[in-house]
């Protein structure tokens, strides 16, 4: 399947069937999304993935009626981080030079950079920040899980303090951003076939 077949055929879906995702196929698409770019590759977030019935039926209270919280196979949570600082590159440092072999040294200017430009945003604008590449994580998992033929749902329409503290998000020094609902799409679920609704190319496409 190329690009464009995969993203014509998903769709956020309404019902989701009984069947369950494989490990196997869970941590491939996973593992996709953490290989997903960031600004300045500091991934400034975690990537939950709950399983548990338990769990997200206690979610489901929190999720404005959304019954897929519990039905679906696997759910996602995209937390961001709530404390960014310069540990936050000083951590991307460490991990830098483990894989590049490069001495900490040698990227001094930019890992100054780093820290100056992220020293300058308010508290508000990095939460802002650090969520904004927790999205997109979040377009990288939805393509991956299209292309992979499964079925996904992205949701910011649910409460997301009281998810924190289901998920004791806090205490982890987390925020809830986004979830995203995977699996298989059931056949009673009348969406499936709709026509896709999207403005053509050149209404969206500025070239200057």
């Amino acid at each position: 399947m190329n690009i464009h077949e995969a993203l014509d055929w998903r769709y956020a879906v309404r019902e989701f069937s009984a069947d369950k995702l494989d490990n196997q196929t869970v941590e491939t698409l996973v593992d996709a999304t953490r290989k997903s770019p960031s600004s300045y590759g500091l991934q400034p977030y975690k990537i939950l993935v709950l399983e548990s019935r338990a769990v997200r039926r206690d979610l489901l209270a929190y999720s404005f009626g959304q019954q897929k919280v519990l039905d679906c196979s696997h759910l996602i949570v995209f937390a961001a981080q709530t404390a960014i600082g310069d540990h936050t590159v000083d951590r991307y440092v460490t991990r830098f030079v483990k894989d590049r072999g490069v001495p900490a040294d040698d990227i001094s200017g930019y890992v100054k950079h780093m820290k100056e430009a992220l020293a300058a945003k308010s508290l508000a604008e990095k939460q802002a920040w650090a969520h904004q590449q927790a999205y997109i994580a979040l377009g990288t998992l939805l393509t991956a899980a299209a292309l992979m033929r499964i079925d996904s749902c992205p949701m910011t329409g649910f409460d997301h303090k009281a998810y924190d503290e289901v998920l004791g998000l806090p205490a982890r020094g987390l925020e809830s951003s986004a979830i995203v609902a995977l699996g298989y799409r059931s056949d009673r679920d009348r969406t499936a076939g709709l026509q896709k609704v999207r403005f053509d190319y050149d209404e969206l496409v500025v070239r200057m």
